[in-house]
């Protein structure tokens, strides 16, 4: 298969001719390219960009009985064949041993280039590199010039494995010093050019395992015989700049399988024990590694299919081991598979080409059916990264998670999927945010997963060769630089904007908060993302949120969006600072946004209406479960210390009434569960009547407040309770400030003349500091005070005063 996507086949017609021919995957449609008319069979073959040289290697017919075809001592024929029209045939090689060729693909295909090269792999261990070039003559035909004589480099030399990367152009192979595997590898340039860019050693054994080459065609000579008993080795690598190597050694005895995962990109190799159940005693089917994207797969068929995490390969939980009957490792060929560049798998028996994708559908299946927690966390972000219809895949997950909030025990459900959902959504708009945004709550894992047992260890980092870097090779060095300086790592927390929000909430208390400058600007930051947030979701929602002020969460909503974009601009080099913004209010947004359909769903799901934002009516059963839910979502974002979309906690509060009876509600309420804001107390009393019991529930509320909420809520409530803590705090606040002066003889004491004299006293003091303050009063046409000693509220005053003086006696009797 060549770097377009085309195929190139080979097959004997009636008369024993070898037919070459193309498969073409645009037009899907088949070209015959070349006759060889002797029976030899193809070792190995390749076409240029242009379709105008074929390069092939042929050995002798199997078949008993056959004449050698060959020359005599050769054991391989290489050739190069003008076929645009069929024309010249130029011998390379006539050796008594195997050559394996490819054509390089540059990258620009608009135009015929005037120079081809082509390499050539020899059983002898070594590479050479041909340059062919090739002019047009009488009109469209295409010929070798000089080809007598054709310039080749001997790039490499002494390999004993080597790996061709097709969709990218490297070649890959191994050498041995000193008894040391030294992995290298040679980028080749669309000009032409081509460079050796890097080295890095690795802990395996080669010495006896023979030569191997990967992707250089279907070899059957080489990989048919006695396929399960080779060992595997190939590399893989991704867009994000991830470089994986990936080793299974020779096994004498199937009872139990090891192989290893080298994530050199991140500075260590992780080695996998498994033990196999029910192995026959001839074993005809070998490892087989995938290149997955995000993923590597390593898949023995009929016994595991295990997933591996090449982004964050750290935890063992975020890899999925699946054993025995199951339908993704059904969906897979049970046949012997050659794992090809990309996600291509070609079935070695039935010659089918697969390209191997992640199943969303069975990930879904999965994660339902599932009952282990360390698969549902490796399933949770497996389908979270396919990409793929990912608002339908997150509706289908939220729908799940909202009947099922309690299925996990080692880790919180909710949470994962917020943390993760939130960092799949910007996690391609630019690079290196994997490195900034956390993509689990989870930090340790320490349980272990059933039927396979793990080692981790440090490697060593590859030495680059070169150094400019660009597009991929710019993302591992990237990646090899953080391995090497990120101590400890650049993941984003909330801990700078904890402290800072608690800060201000304490300042709110105190009346002494900072510059209004400073708040304005964190409060603009939340009206932002609130705007962003409603962009995203043009229909209207079922919930009440985003529908008050709730000055709080808006607080925690501009801290966090300051905090992540100086974060993003430390470590962000030269990334434009408004694609900055925009990536952290799009995340912020996305934390809303998920938290909000999560609560929908279940909305939706117990067909709860409006009536539910009134304290008039009595919990249902619909009612608590969303309740329930609303409990869970604050844990989890309390932990993290995440904001919430303005009117959930009075939503949640509202539900809390109705469902909780009166001690249950208190404590919630002192133990921090349900936070008290102003929108949802007014309600309540405005809602509530004055009987028995809503008195004792309105006074518990009023008792619970901040001390400027509970002195606007007091005026709405008509009661002489409320009238009672009126004249308390107005006490207070007349003796925080008072200080002995000479009392006023002018008083008038007969209106509230009591024979207590203590009490008597201090009226006295209380009324004439009320005095002085109104005479204090600036002439202005506004009104009244606020709030005067009358003689309609100090009946109350003279109650509570009475109380607190008896307690006094009491105490000193």
């Amino acid at each position: 298969m060549e770097r377009n996507g085309n195929i190139i086949y080979t097959y004997k017609d009636d008369k024993g001719n070898v037919v070459f021919g193309l498969y073409d995957c645009q037009t899907r449609q088949n070209e015959l390219l070349y006759v060889f008319e002797k029976d030899l069979e193809v070792f190995s073959c390749s076409v240029n960009s242009e379709r105008t040289l074929l390069a092939a290697s042929l050995i002798q017919s199997t078949k008993e009985g056959k004449r050698n075809e060959l020359q005599p001592g050769s054991k391989c024929l290489t050739l190069l064949v003008e076929i645009h029209p069929v024309n010249n045939v130029k011998v390379l090689k006539a050796v008594d041993s195997y050559i394996w060729v490819q054509f390089l693909y540059p990258h620009v295909e608009s135009h015929p280039l005037p120079e081809n090269h082509l390499l050539l792999i020899s059983e002898e261990k070594y590479i050479e590199k041909f340059r062919v070039r090739v002019a047009q003559e009488d009109g469209n035909r295409v010929v070798i010039k000089n080809s007598g004589h054709l310039p080749r480099d001997r790039i490499a030399e002494d390999f004993i494995w080597a790996q061709w990367d097709m969709s990218e152009q490297r070649l890959y192979f191994i050498d041995l010093k000193k008894s040391k595997s030294i992995l290298k590898c040679i980028q080749f340039y669309a000009d032409e050019s081509y460079n050796l860019m890097f080295e890095v050693p690795l802990d395996i054994s080669l010495s006896n395992s023979g030569f191997k080459l990967v992707n250089f065609g279907c070899d059957y000579h080489q990989d048919r015989e006695k396929l399960s008993k080779h060992l595997s080795l190939c590399v893989f690598t991704n867009h994000t700049g991830s470089l994986c190597v990936c080793y299974s050694p020779k096994c004498a005895a199937w009872e139990q399988i090891t192989y290893s995962v080298f994530y050199i990109h991140k500075g260590h190799s992780k080695t996998f024990t498994t033990s196999l159940k029910n192995v026959g005693s001839h074993m005809t089917k070998g490892i087989t590694f995938l290149n997955l994207d995000y993923y590597v797969a390593v898949y023995l068929p009929g016994h595991f299919f295990h997933l591996l995490n090449v982004q964050h390969p750290d935890l063992i939980c975020h890899n999925l081991f699946l054993t025995g009957n199951n339908e993704m490792i059904d969906m897979l060929p049970h046949s012997p598979l050659q794992s090809l560049s990309g996600s291509l798998v070609l079935d070695c028996c039935s010659g089918k080409l697969y390209r191997v994708m992640l199943s969303q559908s069975s990930l879904l299946q999965l994660l339902q059916n599932t009952r282990l927690d360390c698969e549902k966390m490796a399933t949770l972000h497996c389908a979270l990264s396919c990409g793929q219809g990912a608002q339908f895949l997150e509706g289908q997950i939220i729908q799940w998670i909202s009947e099922n909030v309690s299925a996990c025990h080692s880790f919180d459900l909710i949470q994962e999927f917020i943390i993760a959902s939130s960092y799949w959504s910007v996690y391609s708009e630019t690079s290196n945010v994997d490195k900034l945004l956390p993509h689990s709550s989870v930090l340790t894992w320490n349980t272990e997963i059933p039927g396979i047992t793990l080692i981790t260890e440090d490697t060593p980092l590859p030495l680059m060769k070169v150094h400019s870097f660009k597009g991929y090779w710019e993302k591992l060095n990237s990646n090899l630089e953080y391995v090497k300086y990120a101590k400890p790592h650049f993941h984003y927390n909330n801990s700078v904007v904890r402290r800072e929000w608690h800060n201000l909430i304490s300042e709110e208390k105190t009346g002494k908060r900072r510059s209004t400058a400073y708040v304005r600007n964190i409060l603009d930051n939340a009206i932002k993302v609130i705007s962003n947030l409603e962009a995203r979701n043009l229909e209207p929602r079922l919930t009440p949120l985003l529908q008050e002020e709730d000055s709080h969460q808006r607080l925690l909503m501009g801290l966090m969006v300051s905090e992540l974009k100086d974060h993003f601009l430390r470590h962000l080099q030269g990334v434009e600072k408004k694609k900055i913004e925009q990536m952290v209010l799009d995340y912020i947004s996305k934390l809303l946004d998920l938290i909000c359909h999560i609560l929908e769903a279940s909305w939706r799901k117990h067909n709860l209406h409006s009536s539910v934002l009134h304290f008039n009516s009595r919990g249902s059963a619909a009612e608590f479960a969303v309740f329930h839910i609303m409990t869970r979502i604050l844990e989890a974002t309390n932990s993290l210390f995440l904001p919430l979309p303005p009117g959930f906690h009075t939503l949640h509060t509202i539900l809390g009434v109705h469902c909780l009876p009166l001690h249950n509600l208190l404590h919630c309420i002192d133990s921090g569960v349900l936070l008290l804001t102003e929108t949802a107390v007014t309600r309540l009393m405005k809602d509530l009547d004055n009987t028995e019991k809503n008195e004792k529930l309105k006074f518990s509320i009023i008792m619970r407040l901040p001390p400027l909420i509970g002195q606007k809520i007091c005026r709405l409530w008509d009661h002489p309770m409320s009238s009672n803590i009126i004249s308390r705090n107005h006490v207070m606040r007349l003796l925080q400030n008072y200080k002995k002066q000479p009392r006023n003889s002018m008083i008038d004491k007969s209106s509230f003349s009591i024979e207590f004299l203590p009490l008597n006293y201090f009226i006295e003091i209380l009324t004439d500091i009320e005095s002085t303050n109104q005479g204090n009063l600036p002439h202005c046409s506004q009104g009244p005070p606020t709030f005067v000693l009358t003689s309609s509220v100090l009946p109350s005053l003279f109650t509570s005063v009475n109380c607190f003086l008896s307690k006094i006696l009491l105490t000193y009797k």
